[in-house]
């Protein structure tokens, strides 16, 4: 009880309160992890869970944003320059294991610099990681420290990393608009643009896939006694499914030995154009072409009509108001009837 082992380490103070379970570095609360292990867990999870694009533009916001707080530490020291305040956080993070850091060619008044990092904390969970690229939690906090000490919006590009096989990370600093919101705005756009993608993808394959079942089940080919076929035409016929049943009746009419072709338009009602009569018209005479007569039933008075306005004779084919009445007929043409 009451072992409170303090230490200074180059000018910094460390404290330890055991029986509070306390850590301080410089008098505040601190806490210690194993940067290959739990740090590396808790990087890996983040990625796992938002992905690694996201997971890039957290760690980026969250290193910037943890910079303007240090760098507005140093800024409201009155007595204390920016290259001065430069020494004093390279010194305060080697003490705190954040790896060694050099600023090299400041110039404050047009606002650039450059830093160099080497065996930082990052660099480690990088390392352990199996990353080819590094991190840029740490490129991003130095943006942020100085965009607070030079009083403008600092932004970054990294040369290389420390990973990629060279003795240091090596960081260019500069004034830009560019900054954690606008990438933050830029991954939103992007996952919307690729989420976008996914339901385009979906929904031309769902297209593609409703399109074959229309194929399937519009205007089948029911042989409905010998000799005779009904083909009931359903909606719409635009021109790929006008000519997909063409081809399907004049190829099945052989087949069902068909004499008799009965195009029910029931099915058209509410939607019979001219283009439909004009398609009515070429199935009647493809058809007669290989011996089968085209019959057509369900006419309603407005179909009359538009058949009328559309100038297309149709009255060279036996019309009857219904099915039934239609097939009567074929049959009586070959002597038979339904008793």
């Amino acid at each position: 009880m009451g072992k409170k082992p303090s230490i200074t380490v180059g000018g910094l103070q460390f404290n330890w309160d055991l029986d509070k379970g306390k850590f301080q570095f410089e008098g505040q609360d601190s806490v210690l992890f194993w940067t290959s292990t739990a740090m590396k867990m808790f990087f890996d999870s983040v990625e796992e869970i938002s992905g690694e694009e996201a997971a890039g533009v957290v760690l980026e916001t969250t290193g910037f944003r943890q910079g303007l707080v240090v760098g507005e530490y140093f800024a409201d020291k009155k007595d204390v320059d920016v290259a001065t305040a430069a020494g004093l956080i390279t010194n305060t993070y080697a003490s705190a294991g954040w790896g060694l850091a050099e600023i090299c060619d400041l110039n404050t008044e047009v606002g650039t610099l450059e830093v160099h990092l080497s065996n930082s904390w990052e660099h480690k969970i990088n390392v352990a990681q199996g990353k080819k690229v590094g991190g840029n939690f740490l490129p991003a906090h130095y943006a942020g420290i100085f965009t607070k000490l030079l009083g403008r919006n600092i932004w970054y590009k990294v040369v290389h990393h420390q990973i990629e096989g060279y003795n240091e990370t090596r960081i260019q600093y500069f004034p830009s608009e560019e900054n954690v919101e606008r990438n933050i705005h830029r991954l939103a756009r992007s996952k919307e643009a690729e989420q976008i993608r996914q339901l385009e993808n979906l929904v031309e394959e769902k297209t593609a896939e409703l399109s074959e079942l229309i194929k399937e089940i519009s205007s089948p080919i029911i042989p409905v006694l010998e000799d005779i076929v009904v083909v009931p035409l359903l909606g719409t016929y635009d021109e790929n499914r006008a000519e997909e049943l063409l081809v399907k009746t004049l190829q099945n009419l052989p087949t069902h030995k068909a004499k008799y072709l009965v195009l029910d338009l029931t099915g058209l009602n509410n939607r019979f154009t001219e283009h439909a009569a004009s398609l009515i018209d070429k199935l009647g005479a493809t058809a007669s072409l290989i011996g089968t007569s085209t019959i057509l039933v369900g006419i309603s008075p407005q179909m009359s009509m538009v058949i009328a306005e559309s100038g297309i004779n149709l009255s060279k084919f036996n019309c009857f108001q219904t099915l039934q009445h239609g097939i009567h007929y074929a049959l009586a043409q070959n002597g038979r009837s339904i008793i």
